[in-house]
């Protein structure tokens, strides 16, 4: 085993446990905390500066995840048109979503617009996440879906990532690989935290 090898199974363990544990603080949030804290996201709404017109990937909550459906909707009616994202293979497609538009499973436990909706490139992402750092670092679910899609749609678009968590999923590093993105910003029950600040 060489040491690159050592090193690399060192960081894959280091984010094993900062995703456990950004999840365990997730899991402590009762069903009512988590309503209200995703409730709270809209109060910051006018902090993420989206302009009208833009095209904004939301997501379908699963599990114990903060729920950006109130966002998602304060946003359409400030003028963005929304999409989600759907499971293909090893990569997202973004479908339009239409208000009161049929919705099928997605993967994952998500639900998303069928195949008869238009696929889109959205110039906002809102991305979910199992934590987060201070520097709008994050981590996911360790299949990579989002790092690819962000980097795709880096080239056709000035693109806009939002992490969008409960602030009690904040660690104190998340630990980054070469291909792992830093997000924009990350929207949680307390407000926004842009990268640099």
């Amino acid at each position: 085993m060489t040491s690159q090898d050592i090193e690399n199974d060192e960081l894959k363990l280091a984010k094993r446990a900062v995703r456990k544990a950004g999840l365990a603080a997730r899991a402590t949030l009762s069903p009512v905390e988590r309503i209200e804290r995703s409730l709270a996201l809209v109060d910051f709404v006018e902090e993420l500066g989206v302009e009208p017109g833009s095209v904004i990937s939301g997501f379908w909550p699963i599990r114990d995840e903060v729920d950006p459906r109130p966002l998602m909707d304060a946003l359409a009616k400030a003028g963005s048109s929304l999409c989600l994202p759907v499971v293909m293979g090893d990569d997202l497609v973004f479908r339009r979503l239409e208000k009161g538009g049929p919705l099928e499973p997605a993967g994952f436990g998500s639900m998303a617009p069928g195949p008869e909706a238009e696929v889109v490139h959205p110039n906002v992402v809102l991305v979910p996440l199992s934590a987060f750092d201070r520097n709008c670092n994050r981590i996911g679910y360790g299949k990579g879906f989002y790092d690819r899609a962000l980097s795709d749609l880096e080239k056709l678009t000035d693109l806009t990532a939002i992490g969008v968590a409960f602030a009690v999923q904040e660690v104190e590093e998340v630990p980054m690989e070469p291909h792992d993105r830093q997000l924009d910003g990350i929207l949680t029950d307390r407000g926004l935290l842009k990268a640099g600040d």
